[in-house]
């Protein structure tokens, strides 16, 4: 087969759902990997455009996806990925996670429908393990540096993996009973099966990192231990701190982050042991989102699953158009309407909805009282602002409420202060970029360092730490 004319012979094919009757039921992933034949062609779709806006413009990881996907064309799987592994630790994350800016970059996203890079990534991945070319690749020799990482979340995986290759000895840390940070609490399992992080973490393992759980440092870990122990140490532990609606009524019983709603649910799947203030189940609930995001909707897929009794999303913002809108040409990532698998599956969307204040009976949230807005400039020059419109006040019963609202990069984080570090402190003294903090040695990198992310940018962003942590080492193993 070749990819000269495949753009001009085949359409798009997209990977194939379970159907929504079915899915509802259990928390099992939606997607299967597309077939053989469909990724051979959805590959020779591939324009190989002599400037490749997919992955420069469009891929944080940089992914070379116009030579792998000729790889895959000419049957060559294998060596397509160890091409994507090049870049990409973990292609089973981003091939079911990442938005695909890739995608919208695409050139035949010009004026039709991108090749379908995402789930030819994750269909090559799962070749892979399946024909067992994923292994581990322990360092040949050790460079008798130790470094510490703090954190487990896909930057802290993918620096880790990194800095073992390089030949140092790694350990990381996680606060929490499991492996995997966001990745394996805030993303529900339909999305991504838990197993998938399990079986990269035991080829993290036979690379020689070490992972200790339930190891909150600054707690149970002095700073000083950390410093006098590890040549380095990379901190990678996100960015937790959900944005708090404050408004009134936000202290009423039923009104829960989201993160801690989902982590809840990962915790069940899982079998482990859930304390009852921690349990938060949407079944037989009126249900409503504050956020129209990708964390919402995981929040609805969920709440369907759980068997709640309405669920309603709810967003500020006024609902995108259909189509790409001027104001984000091609190749930028288009601002347009998405609608994710849970909205396919139940639950309402409003749009352009400001929460006034929530009401309760007996301590426990009952609904919100709300109002439309319109979104105003106040002059040429200005960012638009939510005005409400009068007359447009309803309210919306609610036994449970979830805030899907972001997360915020807090000045100071906790980590950092504990490290005396202020937050943004990219001044640095032995890296250009500022990759380094002020303290010799001490690293930031992922959400901590980005602000809350993608998990592709996530990846990318521990990769290149990984790089400025072995250089600073290289210039002290004299």
């Amino acid at each position: 087969m070749s990819k000269q004319e495949g753009f001009l012979q085949y359409g798009r094919e997209d990977a194939k759902k379970r159907a929504v009757s079915e899915r509802i039921h259990d928390f099992a992933e939606i997607e299967t990997p597309l077939a053989d034949d469909q990724a051979v062609r959805q590959a020779a779709r591939c324009m190989e455009c002599g400037t490749p806006f997919c992955h420069a413009c469009g891929c944080p990881l940089y992914n070379n996806i116009p030579d792998w996907t000729e790889l895959l064309v000419h049957g060559k799987g294998r060596f397509a990925l160890e091409l994507i592994h090049s870049t990409n630790n973990f292609p089973e994350f981003t091939g079911r996670l990442c938005p695909a800016m890739c995608e919208a970059s695409c050139t035949l996203a010009v004026n039709g429908e991108a090749v379908s890079i995402r789930q030819l990534e994750s269909y090559l991945c799962e070749m892979g393990w399946k024909e067992g070319w994923i292994k581990p690749r322990p360092a040949k020799f050790g460079s008798g540096r130790r470094v510490a990482v703090v954190g487990s979340g896909p930057a802290g995986l993918a620096a880790a993996q990194q800095l073992a290759r390089m030949g140092h000895k790694v350990v990381v840390f996680e606060s929490d009973d499991r492996v995997g940070g966001f990745l394996r609490y805030g993303i529900p399992d339909f999305k991504l099966d838990k197993k998938l992080i399990d079986r990269r973490l035991e080829q993290l393992v036979k690379e020689n990192i070490e992972f200790e759980t339930r190891v909150k440092v600054g707690v149970d870990l002095s700073i000083d231990y950390l410093r006098r122990t590890f040549d380095a140490i990379l901190l990678a532990s996100g960015s937790r701190t959900p944005r708090a609606l404050d408004i009134p009524g936000h202290d009423l019983k039923g009104i829960h982050f989201a993160v801690d709603y989902l982590s809840s649910q990962n915790r069940k799947t899982a079998g482990d042991t859930v304390k009852d203030e921690k349990d938060i189940s949407a079944a037989g609930k009126h249900v409503v989102v504050i956020g129209g995001g990708d964390t919402g909707s995981d929040c609805v897929g969920t709440a369907v699953r759980q068997g709640a009794a309405s669920i309603i999303q709810m967003e500020i913002l006024p609902e995108p158009p259909a189509s790409r809108d001027i104001s984000t040409p091609w190749p930028m990532w288009p601002k347009m309407l998405r609608s994710s698998t849970s909205h396919e599956e139940g639950g309402k969307r409003k749009w352009s909805i400001q929460t006034r204040e929530f009401f309760g009976k007996d301590g426990q949230v009952a609904g919100l009282n709300c109002t439309e807005v319109e979104w105003r400039k106040e002059s040429a020059n200005s960012n638009p602002i939510p005005v409400e419109k009068p007359g447009t006040a309803f309210s919306v019963e609610a036994d449970l409420v979830l805030l899907a609202t972001g997360f915020i990069k807090k000045t100071g984080s906790e980590i950092l202060s504990m490290f005396g570090v202020a937050n943004n402190d990219r001044t640095g003294i032995q890296s250009v970029s500022g990759r380094v903090t002020s303290l010799p040695g001490v690293f930031i990198a992922g959400d901590l360092y980005l602000g809350p992310s993608l998990v592709a940018r996530a990846i990318a962003d521990g990769r290149d730490a990984a790089e400025h942590v072995g250089h600073y080492l290289i210039g002290r193993s004299g």
